[in-house]
């Protein structure tokens, strides 16, 4: 199979964007009908940290699934998902600040201090901005090898993610749990290839 029609890779594109703001369109469709329960504060913040967890996932995915099905279209969404991740990543702060500490910065300042998942969520949320600022093919010119070295924060978002989710739940450990095991698997994909290119 041949590389697809411009006009196809775009229509692709676009696609693969409006599918990844449906979870945001479906937030602000409970807001208006007021369908977030009798929390709404935290089904905000509960949807809008899953969701960036999920599009991270996502975006690690890609890589694996190129090598498993032997064609390069996967990385052709690698950054779209990335970006998603961390425009859900900034919604889920934006929640906790605006809404749940009523803007009270200072609130915000006394939590990354004391609360160590307030700690890693805050970090793995300024490590994805230098990797969206420099989501670019300019970026990518510009910047050479040191963008790949860059980019590989993006592991480290990970593990800094899922410890945020599953240090700050208190009951239910099913999603952590399954964010984590996957995270896991998704590493794993990628260290037969690392291992033997430090061998070779």
């Amino acid at each position: 199979m041949g590389r697809p029609t411009p006009r196809l890779e775009a229509a692709s594109r676009i696609a693969a964007h409006a599918a990844a703001l449906l979870p945001f369109a479906a937030m602000v469709r409970d807001i208006v009908l007021d369908r977030l329960g009798a929390d709404p504060v935290a089904a905000l913040t509960h949807r809008s940290g899953n969701w960036a967890l999920w599009m991270l996932l996502g975006c690690l995915a890609m890589s694996p699934l190129r090598r498993l099905l032997g064609r390069p279209w996967p990385l052709r969404f690698r950054r779209m998902l990335g970006l998603h991740a961390c425009f859900y990543a900034s919604l889920h702060l934006a929640v906790y600040v605006v809404l749940d500490l009523g803007g009270y910065w200072a609130q915000l300042g006394e939590d990354i201090v004391r609360r160590p998942f307030i700690t890693v969520g805050f970090l793995a949320w300024l490590l994805m901005l230098p990797l969206a600022a420099t989501s670019t093919r300019w970026a990518m010119r510009r910047l050479g090898r040191g963008w790949v070295r860059l980019h590989r924060l993006v592991y480290a978002i990970g593990v800094l993610g899922v410890l945020h989710f599953g240090w700050g739940v208190k009951a239910d450990w099913r999603e952590p749990a399954l964010h984590a095991l996957l995270l896991a698997a998704l590493l794993l994909a990628r260290w037969p290839r690392r291992g033997i290119r430090s061998a070779a």
